[in-house]
Formats: structure tokens, C-alpha cells, sequence
């Protein structure tokens, strides 16, 4: 199970790598993780995804952008606490700069400001 996250917050101890990836290679990734193409042999080959995106405005957007990108995957916002265990891996969604204080952000406003994609992998 992969882990959709909107920050790169450590929930347990132990020892992470992170790495970036572009939305070409996230889009692979899930989609693989999905089970729709890729390579069935993969560690992601129908693995599958679990949202841990706590507002709904920020799961609506990464459904609009993963659109974009030619992922069907609605992401569902869901608060349930999460640890991520030794060999788990996460997707992380980051913007690239902070919004004003209380202020939903549409997909395009989230375009303007920047955000960046990352791997949370949690090592040992």
C-alpha cells in the first residue's frame, strides 16, 4: 500500500529517505500502483493507494492534478493517523511556498505558487 500524504512529516521513528520526482514519474508510479500499466513484476504492480489527506479541498485538487496527468484516481480526504513502517513508502504532495492564513487554494492557484512530488521511504 502506498500512502498519499500532503507533507513530508515524519510519523514514527527510524531512519528515511526522500526523494523528488517529476509528474511524469508519479503518474507512472501510480498508475502501476494501481495496477492500470507497468510492469507486473514491480514492487508497486497493484498495490494500491491509501489517502491520508486530511482537508477536502487539497484531495480535490491532487484528483484534478492527477487528471492532469493522466491518472483517474479520486483522492478522498481521510484523517486517520498514520505510521508508516519499515519499508513503507508514502507520496508526498508539497507546495512550494505557503499560502495566506485560512485560505483554500484552487488547483490553479496551487499551479501558480508551485509544488513539488516526493517519495517518503522509511528505511529501518
Amino acid at each position: 500500500m502506498i500512502a498519499l500524504l500532503n507533507t513530508s512529516i515524519i510519523t514514527s521513528e527510524g531512519d528515511y529517505k526522500y526523494t523528488s520526482q517529476s509528474d511524469s514519474e508519479v503518474a507512472s508510479a501510480i498508475n502501476e500502483a494501481l495496477g492500470i500499466s507497468g510492469d507486473q513484476d514491480s514492487d508497486f504492480f497493484n498495490c494500491g493507494l491509501v489517502s491520508h489527506i486530511g482537508h477536502e479541498s487539497t484531495a480535490n485538487v491532487m484528483t484534478e492534478l492527477f487528471r492532469d496527468m493522466g491518472v483517474d484516481y479520486a483522492v478522498k480526504p481521510d484523517r486517520t493517523p498514520y505510521s508508516q513502517g519499515v519499508g513503507d513508502a508514502a507520496l508526498v504532495f508539497k507546495l512550494n511556498g505557503r499560502p495566506p492564513e485560512g485560505k483554500i487554494l484552487t488547483a490553479e492557484e496551487i499551479r501558480e505558487i508551485g509544488y513539488s512530488w516526493g517519495w517518503l521511504y522509511r528505511t529501518a
